[in-house]
């Protein structure tokens, strides 16, 4: 199509994706940061300890999971302080999908500018049934999409089993994630949790490239099918094939950032936290 019958703001829209197109970039470029909620009880317990001992461990940034919301304005600042002291980056925050509402989104927007994050990510959502319930999802991604902008912040969408089942109550059994990516605007990151996608029994590097420039994050949580591991199993235990999944994130789907998840294991939080580091720069390396 040519440029002169292309929008003024799609052509915008799809700028702001584009980058990973012309340039994919070297995994050495790529920082990998901690998804906090692997070590939750542990930030229950000594909040700016944890994060000290996350920066420690080599973790180059963290994402913040639905708690940070109850924060305090002045207790938001002290961490964004933390954060810069120990040279840590909040790269985006997991958010419950209430927070995107008319009266929770400007806190959202205030805390996550505060924190330094750039991305604002839905953790699923139970919508109501139907294709009608999924796009009211991706309606209010794509309002967030237009408040967040003029702060220079993004919304994001993260999956978990049930957006990669296909549906008895959508057109040809789709998977609700077809649906919010089909309906979203390209400014809305879809961020990838591996494990929960395998455990659906979906393939998470065919994902990716199916949604060029809109993976934009990665939840490096693995997954075993024995039932007795799951999720219990450490990074590169599971069956997930992270070389596949890096090669892929990194050449199109546009990977910003990667993100460890875990779940528990059989190490305390903070040595899985450390073990799943350890391996992730290892095969990620490779």
């Amino acid at each position: 199509m040519p440029l002169s019958t292309v929008s003024r703001r799609t052509f915008l829209a799809y700028s702001a994706i584009l980058p990973w197109a012309r340039n994919a970039r070297a995994a050495s470029s790529i920082p990998v940061g901690l998804e906090l909620y692997s070590v939750r009880d542990e930030l229950k317990r000594d909040l700016q300890g944890t994060v000290q001992a996350v920066a420690k461990m080599g973790y180059q940034g963290v994402e913040f999971y639905a708690p940070y919301f109850e924060w305090t304005e002045s207790q938001t600042k002290e961490m964004r302080k933390l954060l810069d002291d120990l040279g840590v980056k909040c790269f985006s925050t997991h958010n419950d999908s209430s927070y995107f509402s008319t009266e929770n989104l400007p806190k959202a927007r205030d805390y996550n500018l505060i924190l330094g994050s750039k991305y604002v990510v839905m953790a699923s959502s139970q919508p109501k049934p139907g294709i009608d319930g999924w796009k009211a999802v991706a309606d209010t991604l794509n309002s967030a999409a237009e408040q967040l902008a003029p702060a220079g912040l993004q919304p994001g969408y993260h999956n978990h089993q049930l957006e990669f089942t296909p549906a008895a109550d959508l057109p040809m059994k789709a998977r609700p994630i077809e649906i919010i990516a089909k309906n979203t605007k390209p400014t809305v990151m879809l961020q990838l949790d591996v494990g929960t996608c395998l455990e659906a029994g979906a393939d998470p590097t065919a994902w990716i490239r199916a949604n060029p420039g809109r993976i934009r994050s990665v939840h490096c949580k693995d997954w075993s099918p024995d039932a007795s591991k799951g999720y219990k199993v450490l990074f590169g235990e599971g069956v997930a094939d992270w070389k596949s999944i890096f090669a892929a994130a990194e050449s199109v789907g546009g990977v910003e950032y990667y993100l460890v998840e875990q779940e528990g294991s059989r190490f305390s939080e903070l040595d899985t936290a450390q073990k799943c580091l350890a391996e992730f720069r290892a095969r990620h390396s490779v």
